[in-house]
């Protein structure tokens, strides 16, 4: 009898021992269910940084390393950090200005099409154009909708060659002409366009530019010496148009083309011969100049001087047209090519640019070699002392017409 009941409480306790069982791995299993259901909504956050972009059409004016800058650059950051999946085209429309009419003409001639959409998202031009842009309504005023517009705060993006860009445009960056010159034979620098233009004339042949249709760095230096002559930059760079001021022109063009100077085949041509010795000093773009040095190309020892009373730099705009087939993807691309800190790694650092956006919130980001290469010979007071500006355009087409004609 005793070995009968022992037997019973014994399977009791049996089946009370592998009931619990069954609890414990039907808790720990539904522990299991919760805690990767929780893992799941955890990652939720991250995929949503991720945007659903299908595609982006850019289209930019200038030369090759304007097309390189988006290819190399920032594509790969917009799909690390924006949207991946991405697919993003990106179009050169070719150097100068006709680059930038290019564009205009493409734009223009879909809105006389009556197209709904248009095949350009993003476009990056030069001043030129923005008074056609702007009154033909062919971009948006997308400034007041970008993460950086507190930053948007230089003179040219809110005036530009006498028409009002405001909260139509973003400076890429800012291009600058500068003075080269080789101080092992001039010795004591150059300041002003007076000691150049007395020192050119001490040294002929010694100074080279390349006229006023090779290149966009002897168009800026012919501009400034026309300031210079006749100090008429404040209306010719602000308007409003008055024929009268251009008949100072001519002795001022005939005294330019009278000086003893020599003639380079373009930008890359002032370089050359700066770097091999057969002048002394010339016009250069800055930016162009250090890409120079870094790679070893121009001789490390050239220095740079922004002449008094200055020299004319110009912008390239970010722009957005009114009927962008991916606009949101745009916005996008444009907040990021604009912010402080691809300003400071891709624009400064890689490609010796000023930026577009406000200096103090870019600088923080640039390592001190960056700021040492950029404002080395010419401080960030005289940028914004001696920087200039184009002239509106009915005295800039003028003006390379006299250029010529005299």
């Amino acid at each position: 009898m005793k070995k009968i009941v022992f037997s019973l409480v014994w399977c009791c306790l049996l089946v009370m021992l592998v009931a619990c069982g069954n609890d414990s791995e039907q808790a720990n299993a539904e522990e299991e269910k919760e805690s990767t259901t929780t893992a799941e909504t955890n990652t939720e956050p991250e995929e949503k940084n991720q945007k659903d972009f299908e595609e982006l059409n850019i289209a930019t004016a200038g030369d090759t390393n304007m097309v390189d800058i988006q290819e190399q650059e920032i594509k790969p950051i917009f799909h690390s950090k924006i949207s991946e999946d991405t697919k993003i085209r990106v179009v050169g429309t070719g150097a100068g200005d006709a680059g930038s009419l290019s564009i205009f003409e493409k734009l223009h001639a879909q809105e006389m099409a009556g197209s709904e959409e248009w095949d350009i998202d993003l476009a990056i031009v030069h001043q030129s154009v923005m008074s056609q842009l702007i009154e033909n309504g062919l971009i948006e005023k997308w400034v007041p909708m970008s993460a950086n517009k507190e930053y948007v705060v230089s003179e040219d993006s809110k005036q530009s060659l006498g028409t009002n860009v405001e909260d139509y445009v973003i400076p890429m960056f800012h291009s600058q002409v500068a003075i080269a010159y080789n101080p092992d034979n001039i010795k004591n620098g150059l300041n002003s366009f007076e000691e150049l233009e007395s020192w050119v004339k001490e040294n002929p042949q010694r100074f080279g530019y390349n006229g006023i249709t090779n290149g966009a760095s002897g168009v800026a230096f012919t501009t400034a010496y026309l300031y210079w002559k006749t100090g008429d930059y404040e209306q010719l760079t602000q308007g409003p148009y008055d024929e009268q001021l251009e008949s100072k022109w001519e002795d001022v063009f005939k005294e330019l083309k009278s000086l003893p100077v020599t003639y380079t085949n373009g930008n890359n041509g002032t370089l050359d011969m700066l770097n091999r010795g057969e002048i002394d000093a010339g016009p250069v773009w800055v930016d162009m100049f250090n890409s120079w040095v870094n790679e070893g190309r121009l001789n490390p020892n050239l220095e740079l001087a922004l002449l008094e009373p200055g020299l004319p730099g110009q912008p390239m705009y970010v722009v957005i047209p009114k009927k962008a087939k991916n606009k949101e993807a745009a916005l996008a691309y444009a907040d990021l090519l604009t912010s402080p800190e691809v300003q400071s790694d891709v624009i400064v650092e890689k490609y010796n640019w000023y930026p577009g956006i406000d200096a103090n919130a870019v600088l923080p980001h640039v390592s001190e070699d960056g700021k040492n290469r950029l404002f080395k010979n010419i401080s960030a007071d005289i940028l914004n002392e001696r920087g200039q500006s184009l002239p509106i355009n009915e005295y800039f087409e003028r003006l390379k017409e006299a250029y010529e004609k005299y």
